[in-house]
């Protein structure tokens, strides 16, 4: 040990002010093993004293015990060193190496530098310093430098040997669910025949549906339950069931390890500065492309699906995104469109949108990217429903080759389904009889004299019957669909519908997002151009054949007998009596849309028919219109009553009153005979204000 009688740096101003000790351990491991490190490092409080310091003036500074050192964020105990030494509170600065106080160099030579301009020294397990000397200034600007690398090539040597073991596909990470490490640290199969069944079944629904928002819905119909076996602490290898999730879904088609494939790389942390009122750094991660995995050893051990599969299911995942739906067709929707995210327009080549018209029924397919982006007109609009019949007559001449094909596929397909969904809650039953015959074990196994162990266990063993039982109540209570495929005669029936493609397209049972997800599996897209008398219909097959189409485009005059009988009821009906006679009278738009009053007075201006009966009363002096209707206010002057009886009248069926809304006036139908029974021999007045 030096004494400050050998150490000419330590001056007597430096013995006036405090010893700073800053002891430090990089993780909480390292503080709870380690513990000779860091008893070394407090004992730089005895070396202090034999330096000269009194033990009153001696502050040890451990604030930072598990903390890394690599910067000086959310280092509070380094922080307080430096404002202790920066205020010239400090006589030396004392640490068991330049690699406790800092590893960063930004941070040590701020550190030094504060104790240059405050005559501070720094002391360590080797010697005094003072940073006010070049050749010390030195010295220590080499060892924080060493200390720096010192942790880059830790950093490189533990990089190189996980890089080791992944090429060997010897690393380990937490196994996905479904897999699980052997006793020799082989990733294998997951032994539990239920968490097997619902993996599979996860995929084989996602390949039928084509969608993880459907896989999740159908799950939550069936009342099926996904597995999730937990990743170390005390309860490692547990397996806990949960209701599937949307994000799930999409993690488990996202990992190759379904595959069989060994794959290291699939993810980058890069650093990124936190905004806030503290330097906050933190890493964040992004992910690699699959063509820039470092590492990815095929078939290293069993999976569910093969590669190809998992290239599919990517690219289908790719085609469902809604972000920059212009370049994907995105998933099938339940709307009529046939052709929804797989039509383009003829003449720019964008994708076109959806609208429908009709409430819904008539879809109409918009390009209209042009005027929403840059504010000139739409590109073109065209009505859909014959170009969709179309497109569905072609589709269906292609597939009677291969109806017989098809039709047992299906069949087969249906049945595969029917029994993993009934295998599922075979499995889960099981589980839930194994659970209580356990309880029921663990019970009849206690003493009986020992009733505060008994009635724990034997309630135990209630609550696990009250399981199996409610779980085989919702079995009992869901369709099962094995029992619609029992019989040979409804198999026949089946296939039967089957073969016969076109009416099973046609048929009601059959959903507009079934047939769309068929058309995908032979269509790629369709090009759509409006032309002067007919529309152009481009199809582009999955094979890049390419097949065209003409079909004349739909009338849009209205026809003569519809004309004709508008300006019949014009004199005596108003827009909106006309749009209802009309419509249930079987008369259609040239669109073949119903009418409503704003169709019937566009027809009206282009033909010049006169407008009919006004809705407001105060266009009829006398209070009477053409079809002999009075105002309420007029019939109210004809039968001495008020404005408010007469509607009363009319609401309750005493008078025949017409609205054109509700809300709107009464047009009240009176006849002699009327008038004479109901008029009142003297209007009766009623005062504001009622007399005393």
């Amino acid at each position: 040990m030096l004494s400050s009688v050998t150490t000419p740096k330590i001056r007597a101003d430096h013995l006036d002010r405090q010893a700073l000790i800053y002891v430090r351990q990089s993780t909480f491991l390292q503080v709870r093993r380690n513990t000779g490190s860091t008893a070394r490092q407090y004992d730089l409080r005895q070396r202090a004293v034999e330096l000269g310091w009194s033990a009153e003036q001696i502050v040890i500074i451990d604030q930072d015990q598990g903390r890394s050192g690599a910067s000086s964020t959310n280092r509070e105990g380094f922080q307080f060193l430096v404002a202790e030494v920066g205020l010239g509170q400090a006589g030396a600065v004392f640490s068991l190496e330049a690699s406790r106080l800092a590893r960063a160099s930004s941070d040590w030579y701020r550190l030094i530098e504060i104790c240059a301009l405050t005559n501070t020294l720094v002391v360590d397990e080797e010697g005094v310093y003072d940073p006010g000397q070049y050749n010390d200034r030195l010295l220590l600007g080499f060892k924080g430098t060493m200390s720096e690398a010192e942790l880059h090539w830790l950093r490189q040597r533990l990089l190189g040997g996980k890089l080791e073991k992944a090429q060997k596909g010897q690393l380990r990470f937490r196994p996905p669910t479904g897999f699980v490490y052997d006793a020799l640290g082989q990733l294998v199969l997951d032994p539990d025949e239920q968490v097997q069944q619902a993996v599979q079944l996860l995929f084989d629904l996602f390949d039928e549906l084509g969608s993880a928002l459907a896989v999740v819905k159908h799950f939550s119909e069936q009342h099926l339950l996904f597995p999730t076996r937990l990743w170390g602490g005390l309860r490692h290898g547990e397996l806990v069931w949960r209701p599937l999730r949307h994000g799930r879904v999409i993690d488990i088609l996202h990992n190759p390890a379904y595959t069989g494939t060994y794959v290291y790389g699939r993810t980058k942390t890069r650093t990124h500065l936190l905004p806030g009122e503290k330097p906050l750094i933190k890493g964040r991660q992004r992910q690699v492309k699959r063509e820039d995995w470092p590492i990815v050893l095929p078939e290293a051990h069993a999976g569910y699906i093969t590669w190809d599969q998992f290239l599919c299911n990517e690219q289908r995942l790719d085609d469902n995104r809604t972000n920059r739906s212009q370049e994907r067709r995105g998933a099938v929707r339940e709307g009529a469109a046939l052709l929804q995210g797989i039509v383009q327009c003829g003449r720019c080549g964008r994708r076109m949108t959806i609208r429908y018209l009709d409430n819904g029924r008539i879809p109409c397919y918009d390009c209209n990217q042009v005027h929403k982006q840059q504010a000139l007109k739409a590109c073109q609009s065209l009505r859909g429903d014959g170009i969709d019949a179309a497109v569905a007559t072609l589709f269906l001449e292609a597939m009677q080759p291969a109806q017989l094909e098809i039709s047992l596929a299906t069949l087969a397909h249906l049945e595969t389904r029917a029994q993993q969904i009934d295998q599922q809650w075979q499995l889960r039953l099981e589980r839930a009889q194994y659970q209580a015959d356990l309880a029921r074990r663990r019970f009849m196994a206690v003493e009986p004299e020992n009733r505060l162990v008994a009635r724990t266990l034997e309630r135990d063993w209630n609550d696990k019957l009250a399981q199996v039982q409610q779980l085989e109540q919702d079995y009992l209570a869901l369709p099962r669909p094995t029992a619609r495929l029992a019989t040979p005669q409804e198999r026949q029936r089946i296939l039967a519908l089957a073969q016969d493609l076109p009416r099973l397209w046609q048929a009601e049972t059959t959903t507009h997002a079934d047939r769309k997800q068929l058309l995908r599996f032979l269509i790629k897209d369709v090009t759509l151009t409006r032309r002067e008398t007919t529309f152009h219909i481009g199809i582009r097959w999955q094979t890049e054949a390419l097949s065209e189409l003409e079909i004349a485009r739909p009338s849009q005059r209205t026809a003569s007998a519809v004309i004709e009988r508008i300006r019949e009821l014009a004199p005596t009906h108003t827009d909106h009596q006309i749009a209802e006679i009309l419509n249930q009278e079987g008369f259609t738009t040239g669109k073949k849309l119903s009418f409503i009053a704003n169709r019937v007075q566009w027809v009206r201006h282009t033909h010049s028919i006169p407008l009919g009966p006004s809705k407001r009363p105060d266009a009829y002096p006398d209070g009477q219109r053409a079809d002999g209707r009075y105002s309420a206010r007029a019939a109210a002057d004809l039968l001495n009553v008020t404005v408010s009886t007469i509607a009363d009248w009319c609401k309750s069926g005493c008078l025949d009153g017409v609205q054109t809304k509700p809300h709107s006036p009464w047009w009240v139908k009176l006849t002699p005979e009327i008038i004479a029974e109901l008029r009142k021999p003297v209007r009766k007045r009623w005062s504001r204000h009622p007399s005393n």
